[in-house]
């Protein structure tokens, strides 16, 4: 659907697979070079601020070494009741987020960057999400976080998979819960003539 020319070129700055299978549904040319930045949350930094800061420092942090490509950095967080889910460090800590979300609506917000140094170019665009959660008695949260999903993922679910199951409905970007909004991103990469129509 969407035309590339051979000078564009597009790097993904993550080594996430689900961002990677994102946009590879575009049918779009594109390297992957993982970031390496330091995604601590900064004290008094909300949501939105720190998705922002993360996916703008990721595309920043290959600019240097690609100035004439267009690199894309994402940032995905989970909020529930203000408070951040990350990355679960323990199979307890995965089913005490999951019983968090149960039954009740939590926000995902995500950061898209689209930077090329050589234009002089550095665009962040930060949306939400909200979702439902299915209401989980302690043993379907016990079989997800057995299953080990749950285990790489911003508040313990993955909606492309199996976590599908416990999502009750979706407001907003459903690729933006995934990990990378591609709403927004194909809108920053025609503004910018990378890909037309």
């Amino acid at each position: 659907m969407f035309k590339q020319s051979d000078t564009q070129r597009i790097i993904l700055a993550s080594a996430s697979p689900r961002r990677r299978e994102l946009l590879e549904g575009l049918g779009l040319r594109f390297k992957v070079e993982p970031a390496d930045c330091d995604e601590s949350i900064l004290p008094g930094e909300s949501p939105k601020e720190m998705v922002s800061r993360l996916a703008a420092m990721k595309a920043q942090s290959l600019s240097k070494r690609y100035p004439e490509a267009w690199i894309v950095g994402a940032d995905t967080t989970v909020v529930l009741d203000g408070a951040i889910l990350g990355k679960p460090e323990s199979a307890e800590e995965a089913a005490s987020m999951l019983g968090k979300l149960s039954g009740r609506w939590h926000v995902v917000w995500g950061g898209v960057a689209l930077i090329n140094s050589a234009k002089g170019i550095s665009h962040v665009e930060c949306h939400f999400s909200e979702v439902e959660m299915e209401p989980m008695p302690p043993e379907m949260i016990a079989a997800y976080v057995h299953s080990c999903e749950p285990m790489d993922k911003a508040g313990s679910y993955a909606i492309q998979g199996i976590g599908a199951a416990l999502v009750a409905q979706v407001k907003g970007s459903y690729t933006n819960v995934v990990g990378l909004n591609l709403n927004a991103l194909v809108r920053l990469l025609r503004r910018f003539q990378v890909i037309f129509p």
